[in-house]
């Protein structure tokens, strides 16, 4: 697949089938994101691959719990409230595979390094023909002291990347984008 291709088609899918993904194929996906480029090429990245549906459900009812208690400054209350009210919606979407990317101890530069990897995670997901969301209603409970037991994260870590990947039920439409905003300085 063409990178173009896999950037322009790569959507954001929120409705999987139960079918798993291999553990090849997982290893496929964090290699591309470990090919991402770091500051200083210090590669703090760590990724918690999780698969134990269990877990999921417990880490998805713990989420929501989480951010009807703790919304983020500035965010809409609506529409992710009344979803996170739903006692029936599933914070991954049923996917079968969460892997949070996540880095090790702080450092200035975590989060712009660790979503680099992510990117690379979800376009090498799309080329594979699988489907990938990055789950922001997970990330803060996922750096809270119960979030990173869940994941077996230490304290120092900081969970940057919640992505889910799984065999999509459906194709995701396209969304409008706006045309970029160019500024050019000549």
């Amino acid at each position: 697949m063409e990178l173009t291709d896999a950037i322009t088609g790569r959507r954001a899918v929120r409705d999987y089938s139960p079918a798993p993904v291999d553990e090849a194929t997982i290893r496929r996906l964090i290699a591309a994101a470990a090919l991402a480029p770091s500051a200083v090429n210090e590669q703090p990245w760590v990724f918690t691959v999780v698969r134990n549906r269990g877990l999921l459900d417990r880490m998805s009812v713990a989420a929501k719990a989480h951010m009807r208690t703790r919304p983020p400054a500035g965010a809409s209350p609506q529409p992710s409230r009344s979803m996170l009210d739903d006692a029936t919606f599933h914070i991954f979407y049923h996917a079968p595979v969460l892997i949070v990317v996540s880095a090790a101890s702080p450092s200035p530069w975590i989060v712009e390094d660790c979503t680099l990897a992510a990117e690379n995670l979800m376009l090498a997901a799309y080329a594979a023909g699988l489907g990938s969301c990055w789950i922001g209603l997970a990330q803060s409970y996922c750096n809270t002291e119960d979030g990173k037991a869940a994941l077996g994260l230490a304290a120092t870590a900081t969970a940057v990347a919640p992505i889910i990947v799984g065999h999509p039920n459906a194709p995701s439409p396209a969304t409008p984008r706006h045309p970029p905003e160019i500024r050019w300085l000549d």
